[in-house]
């Protein structure tokens, strides 16, 4: 299992938003850290396939992204999912099951899974427009992994959420990472610093550090000290 991103770039008039990014990511957890304006959405709707390239490609076990192979693999939760309000967790869960071509009744089986692994169980039959943002967040992952993917791609899903909400969150894309590609992006180092398998830090587009925690840093607190170090003025004028 291999997602292959090779000299990936986009540009828009006079701003290179990702400028050649090569990446070869297998499974585990990796952590794109990056401030605002990084380059990081942009990099992931390219992997989606939902954002055309202005150059190089990406590929997921030799299947190119604009494949139906390649997307049928992948899950993704922008950093703002659409959800109905109206809709029950449960009803919201089987309606995109079957936009993804599940049938009704492994639809309601596979809900009623995802309900569980995100521990929304209790919570199955409220309407969403009840519910925290926290709650939001877990229903979200729920959603991008109704079709079983190899690849996750996910777009910092614990913005807005509080401290116990991240604990949860981390803890559940700890178990997410044990068979499949899990990309997380996020501005915040302490979501990734525990559970990261690999650190990304992109800044302009780049990618500047590439490496598991240990091989970039002494240890992992120092991850903190190494993203201030890149971003640090940036963050305080933000």
């Amino acid at each position: 299992m291999e997602l292959v991103i090779d000299r990936l770039t986009k540009q828009y008039k006079n701003k290179i938003a990702v400028d050649r990014v090569s990446l070869s990511l297998k499974q585990g957890i990796y952590g794109l850290l990056g401030a605002n304006g990084a380059g990081k959405t942009t990099l992931m709707r390219m992997m989606c396939g939902l954002l055309t390239p202005t150059g190089g490609e990406v590929k997921f076990n030799g299947i190119d992204v604009k494949q139906e192979d390649y997307r049928d693999a992948l899950g993704y939760m922008p950093q703002h999912f659409g959800y109905y309000p109206d809709f029950t967790a449960m009803g919201f869960l089987c309606y995109m099951a079957s936009l993804k071509g599940l049938t009704k009744h492994r639809a309601k089986e596979k809900s009623a899974e995802l309900l569980e692994l995100v521990n929304l169980t209790d919570v199955a039959k409220k309407k969403i427009k009840t519910f925290s943002g926290g709650m939001k967040q877990r229903l979200g992952i729920a959603q991008s992994l109704l079709n079983n993917p190899k690849i996750l791609i996910l777009d910092e899903p614990t913005a807005g959420l509080d401290p116990k909400e991240r604990i949860k969150f981390r803890n559940l894309l700890s178990q997410l990472g044990k068979n499949r590609i899990v990309l997380l992006s996020t501005h915040i180092v302490s979501d990734i610093e525990d559970i990261a398998d690999v650190v990304l830090i992109m800044k302009d587009g780049q990618i500047i550090e590439n490496g598991k925690v240990d091989e970039i840093v002494s240890d992992r607190k120092s991850l903190e000290k190494l993203y201030m170090h890149h971003f640090g003025e940036e963050e305080e004028n933000a």
